[in-house]
């Protein structure tokens, strides 16, 4: 018998960014508001060039060095 995904909803919730079918595309809005004010905070440069999967990744890292997101 198998799981069915509805008895574990966030199971599947967290994909690797590099699998996401939309990665390459330009990031959200949200993802660039966010990711400068990490950013600002970490005394890093905004790079609003970055894709939607790298944004995500670049936000993971900046949220260890800022300590949000924890």
């Amino acid at each position: 018998m198998t799981d069915n995904p509805k008895d574990h909803p966030t199971g599947n919730a967290e994909k690797n960014p590099d699998d996401w079918t939309t990665g390459g595309e330009a990031m959200t809005g949200a993802q660039a508001s966010y990711l400068k004010t990490l950013s600002e905070e970490a005394g890093e440069e905004f790079d609003d060039t970055l894709s939607k999967a790298d944004a995500s990744k670049k936000i993971d890292e900046l949220q260890g060095k800022t300590g949000r997101g924890q």
